[in-house]
């Protein structure tokens, strides 16, 4: 019914009605068990209005055409900015990258991907040339490195000015002071930074190389071979070993499990710690031996690559057997690349290489990293060049344009050139260092590695936080907690009972199982016509820890103490199943979970493969289960069940277990699963609802044909699958409830509230399943008690997009949880309205993520927000994100150091990242704001000396102070004082700890913006008028004396303003000062070209340089000490 539905805005009033009726469907049904079942497309309220137009939409945007959906948002905010003002600001910007984008797409046209014929073990054969299968994560090569750094360097204005204003001093008519003043800095800048990026640059290529060196067996018609990884050839027939990363993406075809299938782990590749089950191609696997598999005509024709990790699609066809076998391959058919064999060795024929494999397609190119406060210092430097060239012009026109004037109006932009002083960068940087080495020495953060230097001050201006779940929330380890069987329920202190009743049950039924092996079906048909029969506790028990053990996909792993090498076929029949040495593997933790602690309760899981299954009673005795029928997990259906058959009793029982919601419709009538399921929930269980159906064997057989009969469809098998099997899921007897716990972090819980409390907005995005993450959200209290959940149903049109977003507007302040499929149909058709509507809420819950959904989401809210992103992960799967937000943060966890080492910052755990952010993050940004401004007054008062001292002498384009005074003074006079500041906090670390609201300030910017930066110009412009006009006040007979009064005088003031500057005192900033004082003091006796030493000795010139830096400092003295009083910040009503 859902694709008779039409999209398009028709005009009849039969097409109106049909959408009103689609719409009562979204607005009328409720989160109720029924809501996602079968059909769901059902038209409940024909009453039910929908507005007409989708939430902030135009009615010329839903005229378009389907296909042209996605371009309207942009389009819409690319029109506001058209004209004038949008060429000024970024349109050149925008117009230059998209040439050079342009001839990049020239030169490095890209291949188009096409599906593939593999003929087994013959890369001859390949009709094209694939890509090396070689890892590169360098950014450049031996050729492009200092071309590539130098343009990253000066890409920036501030760089860019430098470099000119140094280049000419070289021109001798230009020239005003000594050619180190001006390259001495830029060069020590150009070092730092080349030395750092060639170190990160020597570290990812010997990663790459270590990889790409890794040796494989590479199966050929003269036995084995070692070849390296980046030497593997689309075709070759590759042998991983227990283990071993899987080089290039593969299609299984042997194993030396004797089932036919093995595990992998998946954790760099989607994030998830759980083994996945993979099984060989059958027609390959019933090969005698390895060698036979050059003896068959065969090939694989697989599917174009794509970026998609959880689909497959292709066929298996071997030619010399009659008739040819065709074999359809599926994702359970594939082993990826990245991933890592957990059981036994496997071979598989290689399929794709290099950049086409899964994992390198979802992965994106890390890029240069940028902070905030460098971009916004870059446009203060830019209105300081405007203010230079203004000051130039002004002093050339009250000149009267004599003389060779352009040549005088550049030797005034070289005089004034302080105004932008070129040691900015160079205390930038090392204020930067200086943070990072504070992170990694805080003790209270071990482990913490600062992997890019350039932003730390990112940390204090985030808005939007993107986490992981599994490994970062969670410590991804389930524990039973409770069993609840409608009249009672056992905790984890009252677990011996239910270990007492197992044992007791089957001890009875082994002394019964002499006479009544046969007569046990008749009182089974009792049970199944008088459901109503109360039984005992210990019998109910019984029966749901059998279907606790009974209804899973577990499989026991028995790890091979001979250590056989090899195929392990023999080695397995041999294998003692004592308990020390077995261990369970699942696709759901929980499921493990399950199985251990019916193992701990008596009731053990000793053996499975794909037919049968044996438990190990209490006694040591084995029960057979024959496996008939599996029903897999999956996120609609939101259940599994099974089918088995007692081979002791031949009783065929089905049973099932599922979320509540899918459940409660499927079993007997009760009072007590709902409220139940609610109360274990808001405890931050995950539940579990178990049933047991009893199947005569004529019932079975009529349900196994028409099952048979589902899957041979070739239109709406999946429909008519899911009927069949439906048709078993009726009057189910409920069993028990089930609670089982992921366990949080540690401080999981106060350090997201610490975060909301400080204005940051979580988001969570994972690759796990709706019911979990929705679980998890509760439990780590993202969302908090009160707060409703919207789940977004799942979407796969526009017109079902616009319907849900538009029942999604209608909720206030509730968190959105999402499917990837969902969120990738919302995004296609409505991005900017679907990121609006989303920005609003509280937390957001994304399920299914890809690796590049999860960078996309990233950069969404970079474009339609404007603020800054932090991502934190620990697995592969999250290195995509953690490189695409403005500031990446790496958990060193158990699914590998990948993200941690692609990271800007890595830490052990995620509480870690509190003191992170308010602590580190705040004290950076603050510092550098305080820092850079500072620097910036230092230069603009002597520019303001010198146009003062120029104006006074007839515009005369003369230097005030000349060549090694205006060395010290940006040195050693003034360095060490002014760098001092890097150490200046507002509040103590267990304040900004304890008040997380005083983060929030910092994302308004307010610490450096315009009206700061003005601020800090007017107290230049009066310091710098006072300092020199009090100087030719006071000075007497010779100029000599003007430059002595006036330049110590600056010194003076200089110091006292760090001293104005600074809100709590360290012992080094009180060292920093008396030093710079020494230092200037001591080398008066050495300035003689500069200084009348005989003048500066006399008590004259004391009380006049005494008076002028009085005058120029205790205003603003009073002035600071009046609005303290007055209006003080709020750290200071904290400190006080």
């Amino acid at each position: 019914m859902a694709d008779q539905i039409p999209l398009y805005p028709v005009r009849s009033a039969a097409a109106a009605a049909a959408n009103r009726k689609r719409a009562a469907y979204y607005s009328a049904a409720g989160p109720g068990p029924g809501a996602d079942r079968h059909g769901r497309y059902q038209l409940e309220d024909e009453s039910a209005h929908l507005d007409e137009m989708p939430l902030m939409m135009s009615e010329e945007g839903f005229e378009n055409e389907e296909s042209d959906y996605h371009t309207l948002p942009r389009a819409r905010i690319m029109q506001r900015k058209r004209g004038l003002e949008w060429f000024v600001c970024d349109g050149w910007k925008f117009l230059c990258t998209s040439c050079c984008d342009w001839l990049i797409n020239i030169c490095q046209r890209k291949k188009e991907l096409k599906a593939r014929t593999v003929w087994l073990g013959c890369p001859e054969k390949c009709e094209e040339k694939h890509p090396r299968n070689s890892i590169k994560n360098q950014k450049y090569n031996v050729f492009t490195f200092i071309p590539g750094v130098l343009y990253e360097q000066f890409k920036f204005f501030l760089n860019l000015y430098f470099l000119v204003i140094s280049c000419s001093q070289f021109v001798p008519a230009l020239k005003i002071g000594y050619l180190y003043t001006y390259w001495a800095p830029l060069g020590f800048v150009l070092a730092v930074t080349m030395t750092r990026e060639a170190i990160d640059e020597f570290r990812r290529f010997q990663r790459d190389k270590e990889v790409n060196s890794q040796l494989y067996s590479k199966l050929t018609v003269r036995g084995k071979v070692q070849v390296k990884s980046s030497d593997i050839q689309v075709g070759d027939l590759i042998i991983v070993e227990k283990n071993q990363r899987i080089p290039s993406d593969m299609v299984f075809l042997r194993t030396s499990e004797k089932a036919g299938s093995c595990f992998i782990r998946t954790d760099q590749l989607d994030g998830e710690t759980d083994w996945k089950l993979k099984v060989a191609v059958s027609c390959t696997q019933r090969l005698p031996a390895l060698g036979d598999l050059f003896s068959i005509n065969a090939y694989v024709y697989a599917q174009k690559p794509q970026m998609d990790i959880h689909s497959f699609e292709g066929t298996f066809t071997r030619e010399d057997s009659d008739p040819p076998v065709h074999e359809s391959l599926s994702i359970e058919n594939t082993l990826w690349a990245s991933t890592i064999v957990a059981s036994g060795t496997v071979i598989g024929v290689v399929i794709y290489t290099g950049k086409e494999t899964r994992s390198v397609m979802n992965t994106s190119n890390p890029k240069n990293k940028v902070g905030l406060l460098d971009l916004e210092l870059n446009r203060l430097t830019k209105a300081l060049f405007l203010a230079l060239v203004a000051l130039s012009v002004v002093m050339v026109t009250l000149q009267g344009f004599v003389g060779p004037w352009y040549r005088n109006l550049f030797r005034f932009l070289l005089l004034f050139s302080y105004i932008i002083p070129i040691s900015l960068r160079v205390n930038l940087d090392m204020g930067k260092a200086v943070y990072g080495w504070m992170m990694m020495k805080d003790e209270n953060i071990p482990g913490t590695v600062v992997r890019t230097s350039t932003i730390p001050e990112e940390l204090g201006r985030l808005v939007y936080l993107l986490t992981d779940k599994t490994g970062t929330l969670t410590q991804n380890e389930m524990v039973f907690k409770r069993l609840h069987l409608g009249t009672v329920s056992y905790g984890a202190d009252t677990m011996d009972e239910i270990q007492s009743h197992v044992r007791d049950s089957y001890s009875q039924m082994q002394s019964q199982a002499g006479g009544n092996n046969t007569g046990s079906t008749p009182p089974r048909k009792a049970q199944s016509s008088a459901p109503k029969v109360r039984k005992s506790v210990s019998s109910r028990i019984h029966e749901a820890v059998k279907a606790i053990v009974l209804c899973h996909n577990v499989t026991p792993v028995y790890e091979s103490r001979a250590g056989v090498t090899g195929e392990t076929e023999f080695a397995e029949a041999d294998q003692d199943f004592s308990d020390e040495n077995r261990t369970y593997q699942a696709s759901s933790p929980d499921e493990v979970a399950l199985v251990q602690w019916t193992e701990s309760v008596g009731l053990t899981l000793v053996s499975r493969d794909l037919t049968s299954m044996q438990l190990k009673t209490p006694s040591g005795q084995v029960l057979s289960f024959c496996i008939l029928q599996l029903f897999p997990f999956t996120s609609e259906s939101k259940r599994m069940g099974i089918i088995v058959r007692d081979e002791s009793t031949a009783e065929i029982t089905f049973y099932m277990k599922g979320a509540d919601v899918a459940m409660s419709p499927v079993v007997q009538y009760n009072d007590w699963l709902e409220e139940e399921c609610g109360n274990m929930a808001r405890e931050g269980l995950r539940t579990l609802v178990v049933a047991k159906k009893a199947l005569t064997e004529e019932q079975y057989q009529d349900f196994e044909s028409r099952y048979t009969q589902a899957k041979l469809s070739m239109h709406d098998r999946s429909l008519k699958v899911a009927a069949v099997v439906e048709s078993l899921e009726r009057e189910m007897e409920l069993l028990c409830l089930t609670g089982v716990e992921d366990q949080l972090q540690a401080d999981v819980r106060p350090t997201l509230e610490m975060l909301r409390n400080a204005g940051i907005k979580i988001w969570m995005l994972t690759g796990d399943k709706l019911e979990t993450a929705t679980c998890i959200a509760k439990s780590s209290h993202l969302v908090s008690r009160t707060q409703d959940i919207h789940i977004f149903r799942q979407v796969t049109s526009r017109g079902e997009a616009h319907l849900e977003l538009n029942a999604f507007r209608r909720k206030h302040d509730c968190a959105l949880v999402i499917s990837g499929d969902s969120l990738e149909v919302c995004l296609k058709y409505y991005e900017h309205e679907f990121v609006e509507l989303a920005c609003q809420c509280p937390a957001v819950v994304c399920c299914r993520c890809s690796p590049t959904q999860k960078a996309h989401i990233v950069t969404l809210l970079q474009q339609h927000t404007g603020r800054r992103t932090c991502a934190i992960g620990d697995g592969g799967n999250d290195v995509s994100m953690i490189q695409a937000a403005d500031c990446g943060i790496g958990i060193e966890g158990k699914e590998g150091k990948q993200a941690s080492l692609a990271a800007d910052f890595s830490i052990r755990q995620f509480r870690h990242i509190g003191r992170l952010l308010m602590v580190h993050g705040r004290n950076s940004y603050k510092r550098s704001a305080a820092l850079g401004q500072f620097v910036m007054h230092r230069g603009l008062i002597i520019s303001t000396m010198q146009a003062v001292f120029s104006s006074v002498f007839y515009f005369a384009s003369v230097p005030l102070y000349q060549g090694f005074l205006m060395v010290g003074y940006a040195t050693i006079y003034t360095m060490f004082p002014v760098f001092s500041l890097v150490l200046d906090q507002d509040v103590k670390p267990e304040m900004a700890m304890l008040y997380p609201e005083l983060y929030k300030d910092l994302t308004k910017g307010r610490s450096l913006s315009f009206k700061t930066f003005l601020i800090w110009v007017l107290i230049s412009i009066y310091q710098g008028g006072i300092l020199m006009y009090g100087a030719l006040v006071l000075f007497e007979s010779e100029f000599v004396h003007v430059v002595a009064i006036s330049f110590t005088a600056l010194i003076l003031t200089e110091l006292l303003m760090v001293a104005l500057t600074v809100r709590t005192w360290h012992w080094l900033m009180v060292v920093a000062e008396f030093l710079s004082l020494g230092c200037y003091v001591s080398s008066l006796a050495f300035l003689n070209e500069y200084f009348d030493v005989a003048f500066i000795t006399t008590v004259a010139f004391l009380w006049k340089v005494s008076a002028i830096t009085m005058v120029s400092c205790l205003p603003l003295y009073v002035l600071k000490y009046l609005r303290r009083k007055l209006s003080p910040p709020s750290y200071c009503k904290l400190a006080s």
